[in-house]
């Protein structure tokens, strides 16, 4: 029986932990795997880290030395599958670490965390840190990429990859049982507070300006206190518990982002929750975006602010619309982007990893 430990930046309040992670425990189980996750920041500190607050430098470096601690534990665990890297802002020499135990290295990414190194405004930090993954990548057994920008930059860094995106459990989320009879559309967003900051908040003046002349809603799901208390935004807390109704009750999902190096490298994950749900989508076309939403099918692209005001001026103006763009949205999860058809060869790949290994 194959001993996994898994090296998670995050724990499970972190949406990639729970989607790359969690939802595969088990699939992992039926191929006679047991799952150890190790986490080097715990909820707390994503919880503090949302609320504005800072860590404190003593708990940061009893994380680091824990980790460090799993690493030289050789008996223990027969694979290792690590989330981003080992050990955030530290030179890759410290990656090299991974390889005390001699176990199988599964690495697995899901952003472009290379880019908050090799793009850092500090030009100290570009030079000493640039580079910090290739001795990861170059040990690694197998990269799992949630997408080709990742899976180039992997390759190039001398890894085995596979293309393996963020998936969502398409019996939890789900078009809900009873479609909402009348009452005011809803425009719909779900993330966290930097997501939010980034790509939303400029845009509140456009989204309120369309709510208000199509008599329609916006739902914000997740931002935080960093919302600012926009009068025509409702603003929901995110809970695991409550996340499918809360994207069930909307009837667009939107996905805007600007077109830089770091956002080439999501996932498309809200998206693919949305046409889980059932939702139509609009999305600016920037990485990997452009595959999952096809343009008039599942959803809407838009890049300017003229795209963005006709795109949800006609999803609005049109339920029946919305509803084939749902349906076909819905359809293309189940084909692509399901954890019921990943979750099987993702099992399958890292139990052929940890058999190599043995």
């Amino acid at each position: 029986m194959a001993r996994v430990l898994q090296l998670t930046k995050y724990g499970s309040l972190a949406a990639s932990t729970r989607q790359r992670f969690d939802s595969y425990l088990p699939y992992l189980q039926a191929e006679g795997m047991t799952v150890e996750r190790a986490p080097l920041l715990d909820d707390d500190y994503l919880r503090n880290a949302y609320a504005g607050g800072r860590a404190h430098p003593q708990h940061l470096a009893a994380s680091y030395a824990h980790r460090l601690g799993r690493l030289l534990d050789r008996r223990a665990y027969d694979l290792i599958w690590v989330h981003c890297e080992v050990f955030p802002y530290l030179p890759g020499l410290c990656e090299r670490l991974v390889g005390l135990s001699g176990k199988p290295v599964v690495y697995d990414a899901d952003d472009a965390i290379f880019h908050g190194y090799d793009l850092h405004p500090n030009p100290v930090v570009r030079r000493l840190l640039g580079d910090k993954l290739r001795p990861l990548l170059g040990r690694c057994d197998l990269a799992l990429c949630g997408n080709a920008y990742l899976a180039d930059y992997a390759a190039r860094h001398g890894a085995p990859v596979q293309i393996v995106p963020t998936v969502v459990d398409t019996a939890i989320l789900r078009p809900p049982p009873d479609a909402p009879q009348g009452g005011a559309p809803v425009i719909g967003w779900i993330g966290t507070p930097s997501t939010w900051a980034q790509y939303v908040r400029p845009m509140v003046p456009l989204l309120a300006d369309v709510a208000q002349r199509h008599a329609a809603r916006v739902h914000v799901i997740g931002a935080g206190p960093v919302t600012g208390g926009h009068p025509a935004v409702t603003h929901l807390d995110w809970s695991e518990s409550d996340e499918a109704r809360q994207i069930g009750a909307m009837d667009i999902g939107i996905m805007p982002l600007t077109d830089t190096p770091w956002a080439r490298g999501k996932c498309g994950y809200k998206l693919i929750q949305y046409m889980a749900c059932g939702l139509p989508v609009i999305a600016s076309p920037v990485g990997v975006n452009a595959d999952i939403v096809e343009h008039g099918v599942n959803g809407l692209l838009a890049t300017t602010e003229a795209e963005w005001r006709a795109a949800l001026a006609t999803l609005l103006a049109d339920p029946a619309l919305r509803r084939r763009m749902g349906a076909a949205g819905r359809a293309r999860v189940e084909r692509d982007f399901s954890l019921q058809v990943w979750g099987p060869r993702v099992a399958v790949l890292l139990q052929g990893v940890a058999r190599r290994g043995g």
